[in-house]
């Protein structure tokens, strides 16, 4: 059973740390989106999803802060 355990845990850091990249990469391609407009395209999907989440009203603004909620206090932990 211990051998579950390491397992899990060794694949719950991986998919942190691949987060955490993607998260770096993302604000990356924001910054470089900012510099040279229309590079990447970064910043135009970011528009797509906000809209998205706000088309929903209320409850897509509650499900963004969930996220939001659960994303920082996993990446703290």
């Amino acid at each position: 059973m211990e051998t579950v355990k390491v397992t899990m845990t060794k694949v719950t850091d991986w998919l942190r740390h691949a987060t955490e990249l993607g998260m770096a990469l993302i604000l990356a391609f924001v910054m470089i989106d900012v510099l040279f407009p229309d590079t990447t395209g970064v910043v135009k999907n970011l528009g797509i999803i906000v809209g998205q989440f706000s088309k929903e009203g209320l409850v897509g603004l509650i499900a963004l802060l969930l996220f939001l909620l659960i994303f920082k206090n996993k990446s703290q932990g």
